[in-house]
């Protein structure tokens, strides 16, 4: 049987596409990824200024106002007291301290919080974060008035929400660093219903966080540190978040010599924060600048 050239033609292209079909199948396939992907994220320095001394005793928070500065008391009892190796305060409250921005106390509120590491200002209360029983947050307005006391969102049942190191009142919502489920939650202040939640950044050379706050343009910042005894082996730093994604877009380092991080407020275009002097597994008073305000700027 012969064959035409129109049938020559044809096996010579079939031939030609299994060839190439071939060719294709033996290309390795692409792998294939899921959700967003994480960029390099970017990487900086910055520094402390001090700029006045709180009132004496641990200053563990901070929340500004329109007034000035609100100052978080923190007191230590119990067993929290022993670890420190610091007697029982006689009394138990503890207080809010508004203060001007050249240190000036203007008002001291009385709380029922105990062992606070963060605080908010909104709605003309200051809203106290406990890290004792009861835990939870305090709702007192100017005249120490307790309007409220409730536990953190998302508790285990039969059980309390856990500690937090930080809030901040943002836009008509309190946000707060949710230890026990690692996360920036954002409740609605009325119903206490959570509404927003963002996973903490802690990286393995920094597994600590503290307090968080919002700048300008709508971004979170939050204070983290590394696992350290002393104030000469600590490596605080910052994590910079995008305001609308949460996702984490700038990470920072202090100075050696810097001040030691733990409220974080943010005024006149300038990070502000509060050395408490107390910090976990370092002597009492150990960071030279134990009880100061001091500003953060990018080097």
């Amino acid at each position: 049987m012969q064959i035409g050239k129109r049938q020559l033609l044809g096996i010579a292209i079939a031939a030609a596409g299994m060839g190439a079909l071939g060719s294709a199948r033996a290309q390795p396939k692409p792998a294939i990824t899921y959700g967003p992907q994480r960029h390099s994220i970017p990487h900086g320095m910055v520094k402390t200024t001090k700029l006045f001394k709180a009132p004496p005793g641990f200053c563990n928070a901070l929340a500004v106002a329109p007034e000035g500065l609100w100052i978080g008391q923190q007191k230590l009892s119990g067993q929290a007291a022993r670890e420190y190796h610091l007697p029982d305060p006689p009394d138990l409250h503890e207080a809010a301290w508004l203060v001007d921005w050249n240190g000036k106390l203007l008002k001291t509120v009385t709380t029922n919080s105990r062992n606070t590491s963060g605080m908010a200002y909104g709605d003309g209360c200051v809203w106290m974060m406990a890290n004792q029983d009861p835990e939870g947050c305090f709702q007192v307005d100017v005249n120490s008035n307790q309007i409220s006391h409730c536990q953190i969102p998302l508790g285990l049942p039969g059980r309390d929400g856990g500690g937090s190191h930080g809030a901040q009142w943002h836009e008509g919502k309190l946000w707060i660093v949710a230890n026990r489920p690692r996360l920036l939650l954002r409740v609605d202040p009325k119903s206490w219903a959570p509404e927003v939640a963002i996973p903490i950044y802690a990286p393995a050379d920094k597994p600590r966080w503290h307090d968080m706050t919002f700048d300008a343009e709508g971004n979170i910042w939050q204070v983290t540190g590394n696992d350290s005894k002393s104030y000469k082996e600590g490596k605080p730093g910052l994590v910079k978040y995008d305001g609308a994604t949460g996702a984490v877009i700038g990470t920072y380092d202090f100075e050696a010599g810097s001040c030691d991080p733990h409220g974080l407020e943010f005024h006149n275009g300038t990070l502000v924060s509060c050395d408490a002097g107390i910090h976990p597994g370092w002597p009492n008073h150990d960071s030279p600048t134990s009880g100061w305000i001091f500003k953060i700027e990018q080097v």
